[in-house]
C-alpha cells in the first residue's frame, strides 16, 4: 500500500482530537547535545494516531468522574516501596516548582518542594484549584495514572520513537520542531522559560507556569505543545543512550522500544527498585541557561511513581494488524 493511499484511508476514519502520523523512516536522537540523546540513528516507525494536544484537566476530570480513579499523588506512599524513608514524608503529595530568590550550587531542592496535598486538582497544593485551568495540560500525574487514563480511553501511551517522530512535524534533522532557530524572527514557538532560570521569569504575571493547550503554533503535523508546556510520559523504559546505528539498511530497527526494566533503575538509589520511563518534549521550566531540552531529540528519565507540576502526557492509537 502506498503512503499516500494509507494516509487518505486513515484520515477518513480520524478519531476525535487525534492526528494521523504517516509511517516512515527517520533519524532519531542527536549527537550534538546531551549524551543520553546519542547516537543519532535511523528507525522505522509504522503510522499511528496521536492526540492533537496533551491531555487537559478537562479531559482528565471526565475520566475521574466516570471511574472514581485516585491518582498516585492523592494516596499515601507504601513504606515497603521506600526503605529508609522518614515516616513523616510518607504522605500524599507531589513535587511543585517554586522560583527561589537566589541559588547556591546545583541543588534542585532549592526550587523543587514535595508539597503535601498537591495533586492534579490542586496543582500548587494548599487551596489552589483548577479555576481558569481546565484547558491546561493535566499535571501531577505519575506514569501509572497516565496509563490508567489511556486504558480507559481505549488508547496507549506512545513509544519514545513514535513521540519523537510526531514532534519533528515532518522536518528532517532539524534542531527544533519548527526549524533551526529557537525563536524565528523573535517569535516564541513554545511555552519555555523566559528569563534566567530559576530565579527570574520575564513572562507576564500568571503565565509563568502551564498555558492553555494551543497557545503556541502547531507543528507541521498540526500537533500542539509537543515542545514545552509540560514534559510528556512515554511507554518506554529509560536507557542511558540509544543503540548504535544499524550497519546496513536491511537492519534498521522497526518500531523500537526502550531498554530493559532492570537497566532503568536509578543507580544512585540501589535499594529502591522503581522503574524509570522516558519523558519527552521539555516543559515551561526548560531554559537556554539551564535545561536546553526543548527539542524533539531531548529525553529525560523519570521514576514511574513520581508526579510533578510540569509533567503530563498524551496518547496514541495504533492500527491493529
Amino acid at each position: 500500500m502506498s503512503l499516500a493511499f494509507d494516509c487518505a484511508e486513515q484520515e477518513g476514519t480520524a478519531p476525535a482530537g487525534m492526528i494521523w502520523i504517516p509511517g516512515q523512516t527517520y533519524r532519531m536522537g542527536s549527537n550534538d547535545h546531551y549524551p543520553e540523546e546519542a547516537p543519532a540513528h535511523l528507525v522505522n516507525v509504522d503510522g499511528f494516531w496521536i492526540d492533537e494536544t496533551p491531555v487537559t484537566n478537562r479531559r482528565f476530570m471526565q475520566f475521574v468522574q466516570e471511574t472514581g480513579y485516585v491518582t498516585m499523588a492523592e494516596k499515601a506512599p507504601d513504606p515497603r516501596d521506600y526503605p529508609g524513608a522518614l515516616p513523616s514524608m510518607l504522605r500524599a503529595g507531589s513535587l511543585v516548582f517554586s522560583s527561589p530568590k537566589t541559588v547556591v550550587g546545583p541543588d534542585l531542592k532549592q526550587w523543587w518542594t514535595f508539597k503535601f496535598g498537591a495533586n492534579w486538582r490542586r496543582p500548587l497544593g494548599g487551596m489552589s484549584d483548577l479555576r481558569g485551568k481546565l484547558d491546561h495540560p493535566v499535571v501531577h500525574v505519575a506514569w501509572t495514572d497516565a496509563k490508567a487514563y489511556a486504558d480507559w480511553a481505549g488508547l496507549e501511551l506512545p513509544t519514545e520513537a513514535e513521540w519523537e517522530l510526531a514532534a519533528r512535524g515532518g522536518l528532517s534533522d532539524m534542531e527544533f520542531a519548527w526549524g533551526e532557530n529557537l525563536e524565528p524572527a523573535g517569535k516564541s514557538m513554545a511555552n519555555i522559560w523566559q528569563g534566567t532560570f530559576p530565579t527570574h521569569s520575564t513572562k507576564p504575571k500568571g503565565q509563568e507556569r502551564t498555558t492553555p493547550v494551543r497557545s503556541f503554533p502547531a507543528n507541521g503535523y498540526g500537533l500542539y505543545d509537543m515542545i514545552g508546556n509540560v514534559w510528556e510520559w512515554t511507554a518506554d523504559y529509560w536507557s542511558t543512550r540509544h543503540p548504535e546505528p544499524a550497519a546496513h539498511s536491511c537492519c534498521i530497527p522497526s518500531n523500537p522500544r526502550g531498554g530493559a526494566v532492570e537497566a532503568s533503575y536509578d543507580p544512585r538509589q540501589p535499594n529502591i527498585k522503581i522503574a524509570r520511563r522516558v519523558l519527552k518534549g521539555g516543559s515551561h521550566l526548560c531554559a537556554p541557561n539551564y535545561c536546553r531540552r526543548y527539542r524533539p531529540a531531548a529525553r529525560h528519565a523519570e521514576p514511574e511513581d513520581t508526579s510533578t507540576s510540569h509533567v503530563g502526557f498524551r496518547c496514541v492509537r495504533r492500527i491493529k494488524a
